[in-house]
């Protein structure tokens, strides 16, 4: 036996809700946060002794392979710094080295752009 069909009104007021503006997009300039762990990260490898992978694991909470993952995707890609790092004693010190550590266009990709 099928069930009855009941036949609602709907009152168009009450399904209708205020429709509020986005909010303004960020700039590329806004988006980093100045107390960020990407941050304090980048803060220790600016300091002319530099840092060890073990001070960042122990400042950010990050395993070793998250830095390392940091540091060749944040760092090195998408921010295009140079990173160096020195092997001093049983430690590997790294640090972002050159002037303003910006990379030069000498080290492109060898992929074309399509």
């Amino acid at each position: 036996m099928p069930k009855p069909t009941v036949q609602r009104v709907t009152d168009i007021a009450s399904r209708t809700a205020v429709v509020q503006p986005l909010p303004p997009k960020k700039s590329r300039k806004n988006i980093g946060k100045q107390n960020s762990k990407q941050a304090r990260v980048l803060a220790m490898l600016r300091a002319p002794a530099g840092v060890t992978i073990a001070a960042i694991t122990k400042a950010t909470g990050w395993q070793q392979h998250s830095v390392r993952g940091f540091f060749a995707g944040a760092v090195r890609k998408k921010l295009r710094l140079n990173l160096s790092s020195k092997k001093v004693n049983a430690d590997r010190i790294y640090r972002i080295s050159g002037a303003g550590g910006a990379r030069t266009g000498a080290r492109r990709s060898s992929r074309r752009a399509t």
